[in-house]
């Protein structure tokens, strides 16, 4: 008997779980997506079990009835499951949460067509040069008008008027029409033993179909990527669907060449920079299962992970370490440690991979709570660089100069013989302040407690933190004197200038979230780096993940004491990684690799770990460090951020909260405190800091105690479990 009331998460976390009648003939079992009224207006909601939803008795006499049943599949219980305990550890609302998952308004509205175009077989009145050209290239091609554009190299108005000469003829087609099918024998590869037994592990795992996390553990270019291929192979061929989660929007591009060259058809992609067509298609087809023309595997940014996969059988987290993983916004998780809950619901294997992962999942790994997998050595015989400190208060560069006599020797060897360089600085733009030297004049942004970065490329100044940008002025703002501007300090655009200067023949690729902001973008710059038309790259930390470049041999770090400065507790961590993980880009293939990393303080313990290669050792302080400061993976970091555009109405609502902090043994409140970045995007913000032990109740302690401060309506209140930026 199906039933005659159903209970509601709805898409608003201000409105609660609400009650609905079931109209006589309609089924909404539990997970149906459904249309429900609300007022004068219409709400989406998601059909949940009772006991997972509680609230108030609504008498039957109250309800109104349910308007419609969305034609979507249900979501699955193992997805409602993990949208309570998202919810539930990072303290968010399920609304919010539950949001990530039908994120694809499209998707809910039912089967849809669209119009493509291909060739009829006729010839236009009139033969043009472009026309020609869009004809022969168009040849056995069947897209939109925008596709086929990009395909032809013509602009969308001569194809239409070719359309509108009957040589362009429509065709209807569906619009959630099945991608092409992924073989997982298309191009098996030749794996090292090493390589060989690490996969039949993974492959064992897929074929076993239960919970189990794995840290893939491989130094760089040790080719975690083949290893873990043969798992998505096994996952492909017995009809389950696999997840692929990367950092970069801008790593997808070479990633997803490996994967069309290693199976025969590109995998299904999901991030921010889709078309709504494209999420919608990929949406359904994530909820389709393979055998019914649903999507096989998917490669995405973080929120792929909120998508309501029909037959999930792995779940793959590469570069697991990034800290781009977690979400500073919203609801504030981290992929990384959610995909294992997710795989622990699933009931699936996870597997995380890195070359330096993060503290806490060797941690895991050493309890035995993760499986640890090794990958010790490069793929192929190839070599790790050798690793060299270039000691900046010894070898000065000069005034107005960045590169130190090594490393500019070290360049000009490597253009000589032909050979490719990359320079890594974790700064955007030409300067990270500029003011005037007249007066002394510093320019800020109106909306942040943070200066204005020179974009020499672009012509622009511009807040990092929340968008804002202005054209330099001719004039001061402050004295009015003309020409006055100073540039103060490197970032990267500044350090491409100096390489132009050292290397007038060379060609210099600057390659930051700025440039690089779109797979095609990726796309061109991996192409041309592989044709040899780059000979020096200098970029961000976008250069230091996934990029394979054979003919790459020097590696030149500019300043590795930058990630050390502020108050991050994960600073020496996070230095390491970025460090060790762009000097793995130096010799991946037969030629030897060397990587030069300029420092003022080359005894620091995370510098000397990097000259010296020894991993463990630092790990191993880094451990101690942490235990002793009760931080994770030893005890637990809290954060409560409480912004207003009124900056007394903040400080009041901090003091406020402050005030009635809890007192407890295993839970120990700092601040109320300014935040480092005082005013973001126009907003006052004040920080807390929870510091707990593993075994304090610490969600829980957190929801009683902001449960009982009332706040004015202008005060947002955000909490950041497990948190990764303090500013």
């Amino acid at each position: 008997m199906s039933a005659t009331r159903v209970r509601l998460l709805v898409m608003n976390a201000a409105l609660g779980p609400l009650d609905y009648r079931v109209p006589e003939g309609v089924e909404a079992p539990y997970g149906s997506v459904v249309v429900a009224p609300l007022g004068p207006r219409q709400v989406t909601g998601i059909v949940w079990e009772e006991e997972h939803l509680p609230t108030l008795p609504v008498p039957e006499s109250k309800l109104r009835p349910l308007f419609s049943v969305l034609d979507v599949p249900p979501i699955r219980a193992e997805l409602r499951r993990l949208i309570e305990w998202t919810a539930d550890y990072y303290v968010a609302p399920m609304s919010a949460v539950a949001r990530m998952v039908i994120a694809s308004g499209g998707a809910l509205r039912g089967p849809a067509t669209m119009t493509e175009y291909r060739l009829s077989g006729g010839m236009p009145e009139r033969m043009t040069a472009q026309r020609e050209r869009a004809i022969e290239a168009l040849d056995g091609e069947q897209a939109t008008i925008r596709e086929l554009a990009g395909l032809s190299g013509v602009s969308e108005g001569v194809l239409r008027g070719l359309v509108n000469q009957g040589v362009l003829e429509p065709v209807e087609v569906d619009v959630d029409r099945p991608y092409p099918p992924a073989r997982a024998d298309f191009d098996a590869p030749d794996l090292s033993p090493e390589q060989a037994e690490v996969a039949e592990r993974l492959v064992a795992a897929v074929g076993e179909a239960t919970f189990a996390p794995f840290l893939l553990d491989g130094v760089t270019g040790s080719g975690k990527t083949e290893t873990y291929f043969e798992a998505v192979a096994a996952a492909i061929a017995a009809g389950r669907q696999v997840l692929v989660l990367l950092p970069e929007i801008a790593l997808t591009q070479a990633f997803l060449s490996r994967f069309e060259a290693r199976f025969g058809a590109a995998p299904v992609t999901w991030h921010s920079s889709l078309k709504s067509t494209e999420r919608r298609r990929a949406w359904r087809a994530i909820a389709s299962r393979p055998e019914n023309g649903g999507a096989q595997v998917v490669v995405g940014a973080r929120s792929a992970l909120f998508l309501p996969y029909a037959a999930l059988g792995l779940i793959v987290v590469d570069e697991a370490h990034e800290i781009s993983f977690k979400q500073e916004d919203g609801v504030r998780y981290n992929a990384r440690d959610v995909a294992v809950m997710r795989g622990y619901f699933e009931g699936i294997p996870v597997i995380l991979a890195s070359a330096t992962p993060a503290l806490e999942s060797l941690h895991m790994a050493d309890t035995g709570t993760y499986k640890k997998l090794v990958l010790p050595s490069r793929f192929g015989g190839a070599q790790l660089p050798e690793v060299h400190l270039v000691d900046l208060t010894e070898e000065q560069p000069g005034r107005g100069a960045w590169i130190a006599a090594p490393l500019r020797a070290a360049l000009q060897d490597r253009l000589a013989k032909g050979e490719q360089s990359l320079l890594f600085l974790n700064r955007r733009g030409y300067a990270p302040l500029t003011l005037c030297r007249n007066c002394g004049f510093r320019f800020q942004c109106p909306n942040c407690s943070a200066w204005l970065v020179e974009h020499r490329l672009s012509r622009r100044l511009a807040c990092h933190h929340c968008g804002h940008e202005t054209k330099p002025p001719e004039t001061c703002p402050e004295c009015g004197e003309p020409d006055c501007l100073v540039a103060c300090g490197p970032g990267v655009e500044r350090i491409a200038d100096e390489v132009a200067e050292i290397l007038p023949d060379a060609r210099v690729a600057v390659v930051t979230s700025d440039t690089i902001h779109s797979p095609a973008k990726a796309a061109e710059f991996v192409a041309m780096t592989e044709a040899g038309a780059i000979d020096v790259i200098v970029g961000t930390q976008l250069v230091t993940k996934g990029f394979h470049f054979p003919e790459l041999t020097l590696v030149g770090v500019i300043d590795a004491d930058l990630g050390l400065e502020g108050g991050d507790l994960r600073a020496a961590e996070r230095t390491y990684q970025q460090v060790a993980q762009v000097a793995g880009r130096a010799g991946r293939g037969a030629k030897p690799g060397e990587v030069l990393i300029q420092t003022r303080h080359p005894d620091a313990p995370v510098i000397a770990a990097l000259a010296s290669g020894d991993r463990d050792a630092f790990y191993e302080a880094e451990t101690d460090n942490r235990r002793h400061a009760g931080a994770p993976p030893f005890g637990r970091w809290a954060a409560i951020i409480v912004s207003s555009e009124d900056e007394a109405e903040a400080r009041e609502a901090a003091n406020r909260i402050g005030a009635t902090r809890p007192f407890l043994d295993d839970v120990h409140v700092l601040g109320p405190a300014p935040a480092p970045l005082a005013l973001l995007r126009g907003r006052y913000r004040y920080r807390l800091l929870l510091n707990a032990r593993r075994s304090a109740e610490l969600q829980k302690v957190i929801r009683q105690w902001l449960g009982g401060v009332d706040l004015p309506p202008g005060v947002r209140v955000g909490v950041d479990i497990d948190p990764y930026s303090f500013v």
